[in-house]
């Protein structure tokens, strides 16, 4: 709890992984994937409880035994492939408020592919959260390796058109990239919301995000490639 906000630390955890099978409960760095999360999410000072929703049996004994709570299981209609986040959390939320009568005023969205997030930044998106009261959510983002501004889409022509465009510049996309607008890609190490912004105004974010910065390595174990990555950081001590 922060002052007087409950907060839910929620991780979506579903057991269909493609890219790498059994990915949330594959080993790295000697201990379950999901389990990086959970030990990460139980450091944080603000975190009242940890629920994780899963539609996966196995999952969900690894997570109990990391220290994670599994109140309900995820109904398989909510852990396809084209699932999004949103109505996961609503399950989530109307489960706990229907069979626990919990209803936390923020929620903490903990993706398991993100392994050495901070402890420090959940705590921090938590402050951020509460001390800003028009916002809706905070998302963690970061400097996107391209800039959208050098980006293209192919047109009903089939010839290449930029993304993004500077008004009343021509051929900004062969500007210098520091001469270029900063953008930030949101790369949803912690993404904290309200209660209201899910059930009220039935978003994932709302219309006010409160960007929080994030500032060296940041590794989203998404493909084999990324798994190697991150085995790599671990071998050499550069993350934990």
């Amino acid at each position: 709890m922060y002052k007087e906000y409950k907060v839910l630390g929620l991780i979506m955890a579903r057991g269909g992984s493609k890219s790498i099978p059994r990915k949330n409960i594959k080993f790295l760095g000697g201990k379950p994937l999901i389990a990086h999360t959970i030990d990460k999410a139980k450091a944080a000072k603000y975190i009242d409880r940890l629920v994780l929703s899963t539609d996966d049996v196995e999952i969900a004994e690894v997570a109990k035994k990391y220290g994670c709570e599994v109140p309900f299981m995820r109904p398989a209609e909510l852990a396809e492939d084209s699932t999004q986040d949103y109505p996961v959390v609503v399950h989530a939320l109307e489960w706990l408020e229907k069979n626990e009568n919990y209803k936390p005023d923020f929620i903490v969205h903990l993706r398991p592919t993100h392994p050495f997030r901070k402890t420090s930044d959940i705590d921090k998106g938590v402050e951020l959260l509460a001390e800003n009261l028009k916002a809706d959510s905070v998302w963690t983002v970061g400097k996107p390796p391209v800039t959208p501004y050098k980006m293209f889409h192919v047109g009903e022509d089939n010839f290449l058109k930029p993304i993004l465009t500077v008004e009343g510049e021509k051929e900004t996309f062969n500007w210098p990239r520091q001469k270029l607008p900063v953008a930030h890609n949101h790369y949803g190490q912690v993404d904290i919301t309200r209660y209201d912004t899910v059930m009220v105004k039935k978003s994932m974010c709302g219309e006010n995000i409160l960007p929080m910065m994030l500032e060296g390595e940041i590794v989203d174990i998404d493909s084999p490639l990324d798994w190697e990555f991150a085995e790599f950081l671990i071998s050499k001590g550069l993350l934990s």
